[in-house]
């Protein structure tokens, strides 16, 4: 995993340490609420955007980790709702499906950062900590073009429901050209 070392400050510079996290993989959200109350947070948890909503409402968290696709909604939903009550909160988006659009509506929304699954920790309190004004150093090991561009086709092929017609047409491209690179395996 590509490790981005990104200027931080302090948890113990903020008065208030409490953080919501998000996340309805269950075992993922409880490993990572105990790794963050070890790193000096006071985390409560929620699996669902109902759940979040009211956490939020009854006591807005200084610090949010949320996933960004729940089972009854989207955790954009959630960011914007904390914004709203304490606007702020240092949020990082997590998602499992990481592409520019959402990221930028998880920023537009209020989030400080979006971090791809899987990120532990650390990642997570980099990002949360990272001080606004400095920028984060570039990762050791980027993703090459070709896996970009072969994770773009990927992304584009299952929001496509695995249609090689539809998704040749939406990314202007030859379908049997496309059937090849499909039968590929991933490019480092």
């Amino acid at each position: 995993m590509n490790k981005i070392l990104t200027p931080k400050v302090e948890l113990e510079q903020f008065e208030n340490k409490s953080l919501l996290i998000v996340e309805d993989d269950d075992p993922f959200r409880n490993r990572l609420s105990k790794a963050m109350e070890n790193k000096g947070f006071f985390v409560t948890s929620a699996s669902t955007v109902a759940e979040a909503k009211q956490k939020v409402k009854s006591s807005p968290p200084a610090f949010a980790i949320i996933d960004l696709r729940l089972n009854d909604g989207s955790g954009l939903d959630i960011v914007k709702e904390i914004h709203k009550v304490k606007a702020d909160s240092r949020i990082v988006v997590l998602t499992g499906y990481g592409n520019i659009p959402t990221a930028v509506a998880a920023v537009k929304s209020g989030a400080i950062d979006y971090l791809v699954k899987p990120a532990d920790a650390e990642d997570l309190e980099a990002a949360l900590l990272a001080d606004k004004d400095k920028k984060a150093t570039p990762p050791e090991n980027p993703m090459s073009v070709d896996r970009v561009k072969w994770e773009h086709i990927q992304r584009v092929f299952e929001l496509c429901d695995r249609n090689v017609s539809e998704t040749a047409r939406r990314l202007k491209m030859h379908r049997r050209t496309l059937q090849r690179i499909l039968s590929k395996r991933s490019p480092k």
